[in-house]
């Protein structure tokens, strides 16, 4: 366990019509520009903006929808100087968004989905988030298993961490995420968070990304609309355990607790 709380916050801005807890509500550009200055305000580190659901079940979209989703909502906050990052598996989508200025890419295939995707992070020297994921979007729920969900998952860290760097990605770039709800069983949910402090010695900042998911549901019985205080439960214990990056929905609510949190620590 880490005797620190030092954790970024990365806000999320889903510009689609079908995510699981707030699809459909900043498809107007309007409403997402300020959705992002509110998180901003609040005191987001980061703001991930995306244009495909990746929920259980979801379909994937082309680069061109995707694009039309993003990119006049994305051009605008980058405008705003924020730290930016895209939540795409898509390396067109990615260097669009690059070349306006975000400064990462969330790829929860971790370059598996997108051949193209390493070369258009090495041109801009982005940082890059590995994602672990077991399956497709619209298969992952479907029967998962493990016989070892922790090994599992660093041996897909460490393949994947490989590949990146011969790609010609910097270690510094790397950002490391076990994939919450990504073809995961309540239990290996739960598992995954007990031991956050064993993907830390890879060497690389761990990402957790619990808000509003299927797990708190699971444990306490409550809809997506009803899960914010499970959700910052979550994402005190992630900061406890040693994430470096919370990816959240709630930015005002968990601030506040990470910040009493680190009064207390």
């Amino acid at each position: 366990m880490v005797n620190t709380i030092a954790v970024r916050i990365m806000g999320i801005l889903n510009l689609t019509p079908d995510s699981f807890y707030d699809g459909g509500r900043y498809g107007d550009s309007g409403a997402a520009l300020a959705h992002a200055e509110k998180m901003l305000e609040a005191g987001a580190d980061i703001i991930d903006i995306g244009g495909e659901s990746s929920r259980p079940g979801s379909e994937s979209v082309s680069a061109e929808t995707e694009l039309a989703r993003v990119m006049p909502v994305l051009e605008k906050v980058c405008a705003l100087g924020a730290t930016v990052s895209v939540d795409t598996r898509k390396a067109l989508v990615a260097e669009a968004a690059l070349q306006c200025g975000a400064l990462m890419v969330n790829d929860i295939s971790a370059l598996r989905f997108d051949p193209a995707m390493a070369d258009v992070l090495v041109k801009y020297k982005a940082q890059i988030v590995l994602m672990h994921m077991k399956g497709q979007p619209r298969c992952m729920q479907e029967a998962p298993f493990y016989d070892d969900v922790m090994k599992e998952i660093r041996d897909f860290f460490t393949e994947r961490i490989d590949f990146a760097q011969k790609a010609g990605i910097a270690k510094e770039a790397i950002i490391l995420d076990p994939g919450i709800g990504f073809g995961k069983r309540c239990e290996d949910n739960i598992t995954i968070l007990k031991n956050i402090e064993l993907f830390l010695d890879l060497g690389y900042p761990l990402m957790i990304g619990a808000s509003r998911k299927r797990l708190i549901g699971d444990i306490s019985g409550t809809p997506a609309a009803e899960r914010l205080p499970g959700s910052l439960a979550l994402a005190c214990l992630a900061a406890i355990r040693g994430a470096g990056i919370l990816r959240v929905h709630d930015v005002a609510e968990t601030v506040q607790a990470i910040k009493v949190l680190k009064q207390l620590w």
